[in-house]
C-alpha cells in the first residue's frame, strides 16, 4: 500500500508511515481522537475526490453528479436513522463548520448567546474571543458549580433570564458528565431561546443509547464524525425539518463551497457500521473503560475532577502532584503515551500550561482494549510522573508501553 506515492513524494510517504508507526507504538489517550476502519478509510481514499457537486442531491450545479447524489443521499438517510433526525445535513467540513451554519442560519450579528465558558470545559466555537462566534456575537457564558464541578442549571437559568439570549448552546469538550438536555429545553423555552446542542464529543455514546439524544430536545444538533463516533474527520448538523432550507443555505452557499464528496462517502460508511450491534457494544467499553480507568488514577491519589466520569473522558486535577498539565504532556510523551494538557475548572494557571490533563478512551478501545489494560496504563502514567527526572525509567516504561501496544496491533498489514 502506498507504493505510488513512495515513488511520487517520498518525502510525504515518510510523513505518512512516521505516523503510522507513532500510531501503532503510543497509547492514545486524547479524548478527541480514534482510530477510524480501514473501510473508512478507503472510502476517502477514491476517486470521489474528483467530483465538484457544489448544491444538494438532485440540485447540483454541475452535471455528472448520479453517483455521488448516491453517496450523500446514503449518508443522509443513515445519519437520520442513527439519531432518529427528522432532517440532515452532512456536508460541513468540520464540527466548528456546522456550529457556524447554524449560527448564520438562524442569528444576526450582535445577537446573544449563552454557552458553557471554556475554561469549564466549553469548545472554542461556543464564543472564544478570537473565534468567529466570539467575534460576531455577544456571548455570555455559564460555568460549572465550584463545589461539584458539575453544571448547574439554576444559574444556567437565571443567566438566561438576565440576558435573554437569542440562542443556548449545550454541549462541550472537556466535561465528563451526562448532560440534561430537558432541562435546557426548558430553560431555552423560558427566554424563547433556540437549542443548539453540539454532540461533537459524545455523538458515538448517543448512537449506542447510551446517553440521552439531543434530537429529542432541541432544534439544533450539531456534530463531527470522529471522535467517538470512529468516522473520518468532519461535521454534520441534524435539525427539525422546519429550518432544513436555512440550515442548507447557510452551508452552502452561506460557509463552503463544493462539499468533500470523498469524505461524505466516508461519513456514510461509518454511519453504517454505527448502526451495528457491535458498534453500541463498543461504545459500552469505552465507557466502561473511562469510568475505570478513572477509579485507578482515584487509588494512585489523582484528583479526578467531579468525582469521576459518565463518559469517554475525564480530567485529572494535578496540583496535588505538584505538576502542570503541560509537563505531564511531554513526560508521556517520552513514555509513548499521549495525552493533552488541560484546563480545570477554575484553573490558576493559564490556557498554555495549566493544572489539568485529560484523558479519553475511544483510541484504546478501539484497538481492543479493556479494564485489565486499564488498570496497566494508569500503572504507566503514575509511574511517568513520578519519574519526572529519570529518563532511563523513562525509557524502561515506554519498553512496557511498546509490549503492550503489540499485543493489540493496528492496521496490520497496510505498510
Amino acid at each position: 500500500m502506498f507504493e505510488e506515492l513512495r515513488r511520487v513524494d517520498s518525502a510525504i510517504y515518510d510523513s505518512v508511515v512516521g505516523e503510522l508507526k507513532r500510531q501503532r507504538e503510543h497509547i492514545e489517550l486524547i479524548a478527541s481522537e480514534n482510530f477510524a476502519p480501514l473501510a473508512i478509510l478507503e472510502a476517502q481514499g477514491t476517486p470521489l475526490t474528483n467530483k465538484y457537486a457544489e448544491g444538494y442531491p438532485s440540485a447540483r450545479w454541475y452535471g455528472g453528479c448520479n453517483f455521488v447524489d448516491k453517496a450523500e443521499s446514503l449518508a443522509q438517510e443513515r445519519l437520520k436513522q442513527l439519531f432518529d433526525a427528522e432532517f440532515a445535513n452532512v456536508q460541513p467540513h468540520s464540527g466548528t463548520q456546522a456550529n457556524i451554519a447554524v449560527m448564520m442560519a438562524m442569528l444576526e450579528v450582535g445577537d446573544t448567546i449563552l454557552a458553557m465558558d471554556l475554561a469549564c470545559g466549553g469548545h472554542l466555537s461556543h464564543g472564544h474571543p478570537l473565534n468567529f462566534s466570539g467575534k460576531f456575537y455577544k456571548i455570555v457564558s455559564y460555568g460549572v458549580n465550584k463545589n461539584t464541578e458539575c453544571l448547574d442549571y439554576d444559574e444556567i437559568e437565571s443567566l438566561a433570564k438576565r440576558y435573554r439570549p437569542k440562542m443556548i448552546i449545550a454541549g462541550a469538550s472537556a466535561y465528563p458528565r451526562i448532560i440534561d438536555f430537558a432541562k435546557f429545553r426548558a430553560i431555552a423555552d423560558k427566554v424563547g431561546a433556540y437549542l443548539l446542542v453540539d454532540m461533537a464529543h459524545f455523538a458515538g455514546l448517543v448512537a449506542a443509547k447510551i446517553y440521552p439524544n439531543p434530537c429529542e430536545y432541541a432544534e439544533f444538533v450539531t456534530s463531527t464524525t470522529h471522535k467517538t463516533l470512529r468516522g473520518p474527520r468532519g461535521g454534520f448538523i441534524l435539525c427539525r425539518d422546519e429550518f432544513a432550507k436555512k440550515i442548507n443555505t447557510a452551508v452552502f452557499p452561506g460557509n463552503q463551497g463544493g462539499p468533500l464528496m470523498h469524505v461524505i462517502a466516508a461519513k456514510a460508511v461509518g454511519f453504517g457500521l454505527a448502526l451495528k450491534q457491535e458498534f453500541a457494544d463498543y461504545q459500552k467499553q469505552v465507557v466502561k473503560n473511562a469510568s475505570f480507568l478513572a477509579k485507578c488514577m482515584e487509588e494512585k491519589n489523582y484528583r479526578i475532577v467531579s468525582g469521576g466520569t459518565d463518559t469517554h473522558l475525564f480530567l485529572i486535577d494535578l496540583r496535588s502532584k505538584e505538576i502542570t498539565g503541560k509537563t505531564v504532556s511531554a513526560l508521556l510523551e517520552k513514555s509513548n503515551i499521549t495525552v493533552n494538557k488541560n484546563l480545570i475548572p477554575f484553573d490558576p494557571k493559564s490556557p498554555f500550561v495549566t493544572s489539568g490533563i485529560r484523558i479519553g478512551t475511544p483510541a484504546v478501545t478501539t484497538r481492543g482494549m479493556k479494564e485489565d489494560q486499564m488498570s496497566l496504563i494508569s500503572q504507566y502514567i503514575d509511574a511517568a510522573i513520578g519519574s519526572r527526572d529519570n529518563d532511563s525509567q523513562l525509557r524502561s516504561i515506554r519498553d512496557q508501553v511498546l509490549r503492550l501496544t503489540r499485543t493489540f496491533p493496528l492496521y496490520e498489514g497496510m505498510i
